[in-house]
């Protein structure tokens, strides 16, 4: 049988499929507090993103833990337990291939922080009601 040919833009809307399931089975997992880790499961972790790659071997979730936990303790212990993870993840998903996890800590929040100061800076204002 020959193999299937996809358009990029039909690869492309796979790719964000997956991505976005594995999100979804990483948070269950963690919602559901099954990782057997003591700083996992006392902190409420979001994981606001998970991006794959093209040929859906390698996966990047980023993580954002809830509540002020230690951010580098908490990424630092779903790095410990990855293999777990990724077993979970290949059980659930039933994808030819389970993709390889990496978790890294979500800076989307910080840099949205960054931004609205610098918009509510009294100078920026000043320069926006002038151009009024």
């Amino acid at each position: 049988m020959p193999r299937q040919q996809f358009t990029a833009e039909q690869q492309s809307v796979r790719v964000l499929k997956v991505g976005e399931r594995v999100r979804h089975i990483l948070s269950e997992l963690l919602a559901r507090q099954e990782v057997h880790d003591e700083v996992v499961s006392a902190a409420n972790i979001a994981v606001t993103e998970v991006r794959m790659t093209p040929d859906l071997r390698n996966a990047t979730a980023y993580v954002k833990p809830l509540l002020g936990a230690d951010e580098e303790a908490v990424v630092t212990a779903l790095r410990q337990n990855t293999a777990y993870l990724q077993r979970e993840v290949a059980k659930r998903l039933g994808l030819k291939f389970a993709p390889k996890l990496k978790f890294r800590s979500d800076e989307s929040f910080d840099e949205a922080d960054r931004i609205e100061r610098l918009l509510n800076d009294p100078k920026v204002a000043r320069d926006l009601n002038e151009a009024d």
